[in-house]
């Protein structure tokens, strides 16, 4: 009799586990989920400008020189034509030895060359190669063409950066952000209407935004700093360009910096009502 009452209880507890199950999952949330974008174009009004003084000779001392007197005539540039000493900055004196690469033989003999050890590798460096890089800042861009061209005639030969970017960086993000709400808003409320709902409160917002600057880069090479070839590769025709198209010159700068711009995007979900 107690066996049989056991199993009675049983039976009539397993037609309620189901309930309880679906009791532990909190329904669907109504949803409507849309992403809103917006784009500012604004002018710039700085100028971050990244270079570099190479020099190289057979001795040490004398590249370690030029590359002083170099830097320095740079630097004299700068401060006369109105650039503050806060804005600008130089780098720390990198020193490379480069060896000759061939595989210390001569192809016309096959002989060995001289200055060669047994596994075909130079004993003593070609020449030394000093570099010291220069940053600039400037706050206005109607005199970079003309800064630009003058570092180049003044000790600089390697550009390796040119970056426009806004001081009021992050009031046109606000501005941008605010319009790109607004977009998502705008978006959802059109879809409500198609489907014949209504939209409520939102329920969770993700927001990204970017831009601010316009660079242009040159970087490093492989493992060595920009191109070494003279005044050839990307670098010289660079220079020769600024050289060129720089200055003032009869019909004022020839400069055209355009504008950057600063986006937002946001993904909004919204309750539907």
């Amino acid at each position: 009799m107690k066996t049989r009452f056991l199993l009675v209880v049983g039976l009539l507890n397993l037609p309620l586990l189901p309930v309880m199950a679906q009791w532990g999952q909190p329904p669907a949330t109504p949803l409507i989920n849309v992403t809103g974008s917006a784009e500012v174009k604004v002018a710039p009004d700085e100028v971050d400008l990244s270079a570099s003084v190479e020099t190289r000779d057979e001795s040490l001392d004398a590249a370690k020189q030029q590359n002083d007197e170099r830097v320095a005539k740079a630097l004299d540039f700068l401060r006369h034509n109105g650039v503050k000493d806060k804005e600008v900055q130089t780098d720390y004196v990198s020193i490379e030895p480069v060896y000759d690469t061939r595989n210390g033989t001569d192809p016309r003999t096959g002989l060995p060359l001289p200055g060669y050890d047994n596994h075909g590798l130079a004993m003593k460096p070609v020449y030394y190669l000093v570099r010291r890089g220069i940053g600039v800042r400037l706050t206005g861009v109607n005199h970079f063409d003309a800064v630009l061209s003058g570092l180049i005639t003044n000790g600089v030969n390697y550009i390796q950066g040119i970056d426009f970017r806004t001081s009021e960086l992050r009031k046109y993000k606000d501005q941008a952000r605010a319009m790109a709400i607004r977009a998502a808003k705008e978006k959802a409320d059109a879809m409500a209407v198609e489907l014949g709902v209504k939209v409520g409160k939102p329920y969770t917002i993700n927001v990204s935004d970017a831009g601010g600057w316009n660079s242009w880069s040159r970087g490093y090479a492989g493992s060595g700093f920009g191109d070494f070839g003279g005044g050839g590769g990307f670098c010289g025709r660079f220079q020769n360009a600024a050289q060129n198209a720089g200055g003032t010159g009869e019909n004022g700068p020839t400069l055209a910096v355009g504008q950057i711009s600063v986006s937002a995007s946001v993904t909004v979900s919204f309750l539907i009502q």
